[in-house]
């Protein structure tokens, strides 16, 4: 079977329009969660991190008119149109395809000011994805990724597949997610939504900081692509349903575990450090911390980036990817920013200091409401 590789990648969020942007932020400890009085999104103030709209809009100006796409398309194009300005592909021929990542898309046209300006079929994803299609000229009738929080890290993975089994040369994953009205209230109704930023692991923390952000990775089967000479390739991934709860992850971590072991089964190297989906929620890490000890792992390095990016949930798996391969290429381990002293019963490495690290390999984890999980390594080549 084909190998596969990472070609080019992108991250917008509130830290930055760039990956180089955003990791520059993360390195310097910089968090893009703050305290936002919104009273169309709620009655209180909340920690979250969102972008702010006039930066969006005039960085989007440079391609279309802004009043023609809702915000969500907007981050997504403007990631998109990023990354491939970073790549020599031919990703208009017939050997591409694109894969959109987000688990509510267009959700606040539900709010009739707002989507009393676009058509109503805009608030689906597979319209979405329709529309970043024909924006790119891409030929291929797109596919939309859409599994909880697992979205971003599955639809690298079935993207590396596709190539992998010879359907494609390239593929296109795009992942983003909005801060609405919808998700925070639902986010409040689990009393889930943290009092301050979040605090991954740690035994003080509260809950999660919802986020905003768009990330594009470009897969491609052409090693000579493969970025900036310290090429990254994309390993072997599993996903695992534990059906335990359609909220509450499994007390064993079992279906994170399953996913974990398999991946480990089929690679061809140690791991180096874990990318945890660590969201700061009592119940998820303390899962995680046994899935990863289960799985052996308990002296890898482990961190999460919630505390800088917050939980973008659709993006997540595709912005965390990015920072992963950041990490490799830069030989560098980002700390867990909000983390202490540890919160979760088993005793796993997690990064208190951002430092040096000769790195070749990570692992990249999430999980999801529902019981999904899923697992994905990342190697140099």
């Amino acid at each position: 079977m084909n190998p596969v590789f990472v070609a080019s990648d992108n991250i917008i969020s509130p830290l930055g329009f760039t990956t180089t942007e955003n990791m520059e932020a993360l390195i310097k400890g910089i968090t893009g969660i703050s305290l936002h009085d919104n009273a169309c999104f709620s009655p209180d103030p909340f920690w979250a991190s969102m972008l702010e709209e006039g930066k969006l809009a005039e960085k989007f100006s440079e391609y279309a008119n802004p009043g023609s796409f809702t915000r969500f398309e907007q981050m997504i194009i403007c990631s998109v149109k990023d990354a491939l300005s970073r790549c020599n592909l031919d990703f208009k021929g017939e050997r591409t395809l694109l894969i959109l990542s987000s688990t509510k898309g267009n959700i606040d046209l539900l709010d009739h000011a707002t989507g009393s300006r676009f058509e109503n079929n805009r608030i689906y994803l597979w319209h979405t994805a329709g529309l970043i299609q024909r924006f790119f000229g891409l030929k291929n009738k797109p596919i939309v990724v859409s599994n909880a929080c697992i979205s971003g890290v599955l639809s690298i993975m079935i993207g590396s597949r596709l190539i992998r089994w010879g359907k494609y040369d390239n593929v296109i994953i795009a992942g983003a997610e909005l801060v609405t009205e919808f998700v925070l209230s639902g986010f409040n109704s689990f009393k889930s939504i943290c009092p301050g930023p979040c605090k991954p692991f740690d035994k003080d923390r509260q809950g999660l900081s919802l986020g905003e952000a768009a990330g594009t990775v470009v897969l491609t089967v052409n090693r000579e692509m493969a970025q900036d000479g310290c090429g990254i390739s994309v390993g072997p991934g599993f996903s695992g349903n534990d059906a335990n709860h359609i909220s509450g992850p499994s007390r064993t971590g079992e279906g994170l575990y399953i996913a974990i072991r398999r991946t480990l089964e089929k690679a061809d190297c140690s791991i180096d450090f874990i990318s945890a989906h660590g969201t700061a929620t009592p119940y998820n890490d303390e899962m995680e911390s046994i899935a990863i000890t289960r799985a052996g792992l308990h002296q890898v390095p482990v961190n999460s980036l919630k505390g800088y990016w917050g939980h973008t949930l659709g993006a997540a798996g595709v912005i965390e990817s990015v920072a992963s391969v950041f990490s490799l290429r830069e030989n560098t381990l980002v700390n867990t920013l909000g983390y202490t002293s540890s919160g979760v019963s088993q005793p796993i490495n997690i990064i208190s200091k951002t430092k040096q690290a000769e790195l070749n390999s990570c692992l990249k984890i999430a999980s999801g409401f529902g019981g999904c999980n899923a697992s994905l390594l990342f190697q140099k080549i």
